[in-house]
């Protein structure tokens, strides 16, 4: 089962990479956004998750959020924490405080059997701006499987 999961998060990647790829065209990398989170469940048809994130970028201090992800799809089982890491791919490099706030949707896969793997790839904050490319693989634990749509709201996190 476990050979199965990585298998499954493996091709997930694979498909979500080439959606992020044709999605970061014509921008350039700024920094990258970390959000961790603590336990969620899955519905059979979707699931939601808070998160708290970092946006960290070279010169710049850091820029703290706080992310809603909602999922529609096939999500089923539980996980008791994920950690996400993407790159921040803008239009230009001059960004203000804030400027990630805003409405992401994409693609996104996972599985888990005890520790698991996926990724989720995102486009949107103001005017679809920005894009949002995984890192690398997301990382939690527990026993879940996903696949379908994506949506994040991402806001300033409030008192910083």
């Amino acid at each position: 089962m476990h050979r199965f999961s990585l298998s499954l998060g493996v091709a997930a990647a694979a498909l979500v990479a080439s959606f992020a790829a044709a999605q970061a065209q014509s921008r350039i990398q700024v920094g990258v956004l970390e959000c961790r989170g603590g336990s969620s469940t899955g519905f059979i048809v979707g699931s939601v998750s808070n998160l708290d994130c970092v946006f960290k970028s070279d010169g710049r201090p850091p820029g703290y959020y706080v992310a809603t992800i909602r999922k529609i799809g096939l999500d089923l089982g539980a996980t008791t924490a994920s950690g996400l890491a993407w790159g921040v791919f803008a239009p230009t490099e001059q960004l203000g405080r804030g400027d990630l706030s805003g409405n992401y949707a994409g693609v996104q896969a996972s599985a888990a059997v005890g520790v698991g793997v996926g990724a989720n790839a995102l486009v949107g904050g103001s005017a679809n701006s920005f894009a949002l490319q995984p890192l690398s693989l997301q990382g939690q634990t527990g026993l879940s499987a996903a696949a379908g749509l994506e949506s994040m709201e991402l806001r300033p996190a409030p008192g910083r």
